[in-house]
């Protein structure tokens, strides 16, 4: 039961343009074009006999509710010859002949439905009708409806075929979004993934050096690299995190590395607890943080100060890690990540959001995220702030 009911959406759809085209929008589209079609045929014969009444009494066109009748009659057949057409498309060789004869065949069958809907009226209505006079003009008669109703069902078929067109059109832009917006998830969780081992064995690296020399600070920072990498997984699940906790995070871990340079390091950190109320990408301060400590402390001996600011204004957040450097740092700044904060950036913020770094003085490294200010984005929206902050510009 429940196969056949998954299958019934395709079976009641028709292929067109490229996508599907389902049998109540078929219907649906060719009433209300065989009902204007309908009134303007109507609307045209009264109009035209009013003014052939100026020059004869004859009866040239069938009345109003005789031409009723005749699109009635009309209407299953003209559906029928939409769903052929639709379903052996437009291919030079095979498609074009059989739509070529579909409307040939409903025009030709135009003029016996009048006759037959002139048989239906009589019978219906015993008095007297006016009739068209066609004994001597029936070769006529039939060429002018064929070639009016060959006409219509061309402009029909046309508008069909287009509106198939389009939906094929919409529903590949709809399946290429979807892929698009996986596509994001899936890279940025890449990039996350990427950035969790990485932090991870480097404070490994760090724990090491403290357990023959310090055996208590080695198991102390067991125990901070335990909190460390349990918020690390917590934060790695998620797109965005409040920029409070991005700055408890870096202080866990500046924390985990004073432990090893108490000597040589010293951190100034803006308090977590008094930062404004925003959003900002999961992660996005540990590697510009660890870069900060690694390759401040790399090519000399002397102490190192960094530096954290959080600067904010109504539509952009600034984030700047400053450290102190060797006079002739031998170390390279270019890294996975960095390279991962400014994919990150550019995933999620597109144009709007920059990374720069570099050396703002002989003994300072400055680096610097800019970014729209996040205040009331949450994290279960499952989309790219980019996209956020679009809909939010068009909804002013």
């Amino acid at each position: 039961m429940n196969a056949r009911a998954s299958e019934a959406p395709e079976i009641a759809s028709l292929t067109a343009g490229g996508g599907r085209l389902p049998l109540r929008t078929l219907l649906l589209l060719t009433m209300i074009f065989w009902v204007y079609v309908t009134l303007s045929n109507i609307l045209y014969a009264h109009s035209m006999q009013i003014n052939a009444t100026q020059v004869t009494h004859a009866v040239l066109f069938a009345p109003w509710d005789v031409r009723v009748l005749q699109h009635i009659l009309l209407l299953p057949v003209l559906f029928a010859c939409f769903c052929v057409s639709i379903r052996v498309g437009w291919a030079p060789l095979r498609g074009l002949p059989v739509q070529i004869a579909l409307g040939v065949g409903f025009a030709s069958l135009s003029f016996l439905a009048l006759k037959a809907a002139e048989a239906l009226a009589m019978w219906l209505y015993p008095e007297p009708m006016p009739s068209l006079d066609d004994k001597e003009a029936f070769g006529a008669l039939w060429t002018a409806s064929f070639t009016n109703f060959f006409l219509t069902y061309s402009f029909g078929i046309a508008l069909v075929t287009g509106f198939g067109l389009y939906r094929g059109f919409r529903d590949t832009e709809l399946r290429l979004k979807a892929v698009e917006q996986g596509w994001t998830a899936a890279r940025l969780a890449a990039l996350r993934m990427q950035l969790s081992p990485h932090t991870f064995f480097n404070l490994l690296h760090t724990i090491r050096g403290q357990i023959n020399q310090e055996p208590q600070i080695a198991r102390s920072m067991v125990v901070q690299l335990a909190d460390l990498f349990r918020q690390l997984l917590s934060a790695g699940q998620r797109d965005f995190s409040k920029l409070s906790e991005e700055l408890k995070f870096v202080r866990l871990y500046l924390e985990l590395q004073q432990h090893r340079f108490a000597d040589r390091l010293t951190v100034v950190l803006p308090d977590p607890d008094l930062q404004p109320d925003l959003w900002v990408p999961s992660l996005i301060l540990q590697p510009l943080v660890e870069n900060a400590v690694t390759h401040g402390l790399a090519g000399h001996d002397r102490a190192v100060a960094v530096r954290i600011e959080v600067l904010t204004s109504s539509e952009t957040l600034i984030l700047r890690i400053v450290n102190t450097i060797g006079q002739h740092p031998t170390a390279s700044r270019q890294g996975i990540g960095l390279y991962n904060v400014r994919e990150r950036l550019s995933v999620q913020f597109g144009a709007q959001a920059a990374l720069s770094y570099g050396p703002a003085d002989d003994g300072t490294w400055v680096a610097q995220i800019t970014m729209p200010a996040l205040r009331e984005f949450s994290p279960q929206f499952g989309a790219t702030a980019e996209a956020f902050f679009d809909g939010r510009h068009h909804s002013r």
